[in-house]
């Protein structure tokens, strides 16, 4: 116990601890997702897919958006909007998850074994299936809209290790805080639904006049938005001052989440 309970930067690495245990259990959510639907596990292709044509036809053609130096193409447009979309989809799934973790969960905080803090890493790990979907489907439009992508997709994972680290901080300490905070769930929704439309996504940055560029600057999806469309699309490298700050910032929140979580779980029991 007094091991999972441990506030040191190497349980932090409990995903390679606990793989194992990790892996059954998001074997076991991604069973339970589609159990008893009638396409199973396509729905992870099929929302994605169906979300992007939606958003597509209303950004592309009712209000005519166009990203900066790119052309006319409605091609490009999905491509570049489906970008963006992954990243979004991955911080959002596990942000509006992270604080039920514990409160859905509740047989094992009575389990003195059961390591807590494994279950952020569950919901990412579940939302990376989601997320590998979806850019492999992004892969295959782009081969038959433009042929071979750009070797620097071979950076996506790179570029996106920033936001996972951002992602478990976030989803650690809202877990600790759902389960004292039950209206937090609510609050998260509006929440991720802001971020959404804060986030450069549906346009580019240069879109906006100069005096509200700077609300998209402090969003922290921003960067990484940007740098996964450099590398999938545009064929640039990222760049790796931008990334570092992210990086360092992504590592930082994760400590300070992961802290709270590992300091807020011995009350778990008493509050549930």
């Amino acid at each position: 116990m007094k091991r999972y309970s441990s506030i040191s930067p190497i349980r932090i690495f409990s995903f390679y601890t606990d793989r194992h245990l990790i892996i059954t259990l998001v074997r076991r959510e991604i069973a339970a997702r589609y159990r008893g639907s009638l396409f199973g596990n396509l729905w992870a292709l099929f929302t994605p897919l169906f979300m992007l044509a939606v958003y597509t036809f209303i950004f592309s053609v009712v209000f005519k958006a166009r990203w900066s130096g790119g052309s006319d193409s409605r091609s490009e447009f999905a491509l570049v909007l489906f970008a963006g979309l992954m990243v979004f989809n991955l911080f959002s799934e596990c942000f509006n998850r992270a604080p039920r973790l514990i409160l859905e969960n509740v047989n094992y905080v009575k389990k003195v074994v059961f390591p807590l803090d494994i279950l952020p890493w569950v919901a990412l790990g579940s939302a990376m299936i989601n997320l590998v979907i979806s850019f492999l489907v992004w892969i295959i439009f782009y081969a038959i809209a433009f042929g071979m992508p750009p070797l620097t997709i071979l950076l996506f994972p790179v570029v996106i290790l920033p936001l996972t680290l951002l992602i478990m901080g976030i989803s650690w300490a809202l877990a600790a805080m759902g389960v004292y905070l039950r209206d937090l769930s609510q609050l998260v929704g509006v929440i991720s639904t802001i971020l959404m439309f804060l986030s450069p996504i549906f346009y580019p940055v240069e879109a906006l006049p100069e005096e509200y560029r700077h609300w998209l600057n402090v969003n922290p999806l921003t960067p990484v938005i940007a740098q996964v469309r450099d590398v999938l699309y545009w064929g640039k490298l990222p760049s790796w001052g931008l990334y570092c700050t992210t990086l360092i910032i992504g590592i930082v929140v994760m400590y300070v989440g992961f802290v709270l979580f590992q300091k807020t779980r011995k009350g778990f029991a008493d509050v549930l």
